[in-house]
C-alpha cells in the first residue's frame, strides 16, 4: 500500500529523488496544446522523473511534453531530450505551480529512440 506524504498525495515513486537545481527546457509535444517554451529550474529529480516550479498555468495532469534535462543551450550536444507526462500539478504560493513529470522515453538524435531506463540522469 502506498504511503501518504505530508502533502496528502499517495507515494508512487519507485526511485529516490535527489535535490538538484538544474535548468530544463519544457515544450508541449501534442499539437492540440498551445506551443510554449518553459525554462524552469528543477527542484528534484530521479531516474524516472523531475519536479520543478513554474509560473505557467497551462500544465495539466496527463499532458505530454518534450523535456530537455539538463539544459544549457539550444546547440549543446550533451542535451538529452525526453518524452514525459505530467503526473501532478500543485498550486503553490505567489502564483507558482509545482509540476511533477514522469520520463517516458529518451530521444537520442544520433541513433534510435530508447525506452525503459533513463539511468543517465
Amino acid at each position: 500500500m502506498p504511503e501518504t506524504t505530508e502533502s496528502g498525495y499517495a507515494e508512487k515513486r519507485r526511485g529516490r529523488r535527489a535535490k538538484i537545481a538544474k535548468p530544463l527546457r519544457v515544450r508541449p509535444s501534442e499539437p492540440r496544446d498551445d506551443h510554449f517554451e518553459d525554462l524552469p529550474i528543477s527542484v528534484n529529480a530521479s531516474k524516472e522523473g523531475i519536479y520543478f516550479h513554474t509560473r505557467r498555468d497551462n500544465y495539466y495532469k496527463g499532458m505530454r511534453l518534450f523535456v530537455t534535462f539538463p539544459f544549457s543551450s539550444m546547440h549543446d550536444p550533451m542535451n538529452c531530450e525526453y518524452v514525459a507526462e505530467v503526473v501532478r500539478v500543485e498550486k503553490l504560493a505567489n502564483g507558482r505551480f509545482g509540476v511533477a513529470v514522469q520520463l517516458k522515453m529518451s530521444l537520442n538524435y544520433s541513433s534510435k529512440p530508447t525506452t525503459g531506463s533513463t539511468s543517465h540522469i
